[in-house]
């Protein structure tokens, strides 16, 4: 629960700068997250804020990183519109 808070604080931390034009409204790590393995050890680093910021926002996570095998997929949509490639619960119970 400790990380959960620390993560929503950091959040919005960097809302806050967004909107003091402190990070740039579309190349910030909000935006571009989740950062996966391949795009943080890319050699062309495109963005202004750092490799470490985007990899490691919080220092916990250097301890235990979660890295995402995909990054956004369609944005809003994506999230929105998920879709299972599941099996249906009936050929799950036949076995």
């Amino acid at each position: 629960l400790d990380r959960f808070c620390d993560a929503m604080q950091c959040i919005h931390a960097e809302m806050i700068g967004v909107e003091s034009s402190q990070y740039h409204p579309t190349d910030n790590t909000l935006k571009q997250a989740p950062h996966t393995a391949v795009f943080v050890t890319k050699s062309d680093w495109p963005h202004a804020y750092t490799r470490e910021a985007a990899a490691f926002p919080l220092p916990w996570v250097q301890e235990a990183k979660y890295w995402p095998p995909v990054s956004r997929i369609d944005n809003v949509h994506g999230d929105r519109h998920l879709i299972c490639t599941c099996v249906s619960v009936e050929e799950a119970a036949a076995g």
